[in-house]
């Protein structure tokens, strides 16, 4: 979440700045998906107030508090604003339907992937039937090489009814 504090006649300390960035930290534990939050404190006549628009997802929510002290004034516009999340999750749940327990099933993850060898090949042009030959000589269902007429890398593999197929780089 982006945070942006602006002070309008007044001196903005790191005081205040944190006092801010906490309270709109602790929205976050309401909703996770706050974009960005803007907190405009001022003072005018000894009236301090406190303003905070908040984005979240598709929906801005706005709060703005008065009082004689600037802690109490941001204390009332998160206490509003609080309210306006707690409101905003409540439909937003209601509308999504409700969350599953998905506490009893296990998640079926494919099998790691590692590798046990990795080789060097030297690449050499050469026709397909030579390549089928090194990889029949070697023992392998698939080799790499670089085609003598075209001048691509091509890959040669075996198929289960024992023909051969051929993957060439196209683009698209």
């Amino acid at each position: 979440m982006r945070v942006h504090i602006v002070a309008r006649k007044l001196r903005l300390t790191d005081t205040i700045k944190d006092f801010i960035e906490a309270k709109l930290l602790k929205l976050g534990e309401y909703l996770d998906n706050i974009v960005w939050a803007q907190a405009i404190v001022s003072v005018e006549k000894k009236i301090h107030t406190a303003e905070v628009i908040l984005h979240a997802g598709h929906q801005t929510m706005k709060a703005s508090a008065q009082s004689d002290d600037l802690y109490s004034a941001i204390d009332k516009v998160m206490s509003k604003m609080e309210i306006q999340v707690k409101k905003y999750k409540e439909r937003h749940a209601r509308h999504r339907g409700p969350e599953m327990d998905l506490s009893g099933f296990t998640t079926l993850v494919g099998p790691e992937i590692r590798f046990s060898v990795v080789k060097d090949v030297p690449i050499k042009p050469q026709g397909r039937e030579d390549a089928v030959v090194e990889m029949e000589k070697l023992g392998y269902n698939f080799w790499l090489f670089l085609d003598k007429e075209s001048k691509q890398m091509r890959v040669v593999f075996k198929r289960l009814d024992s023909t051969y197929g051929l993957l060439q780089p196209v683009k698209k």
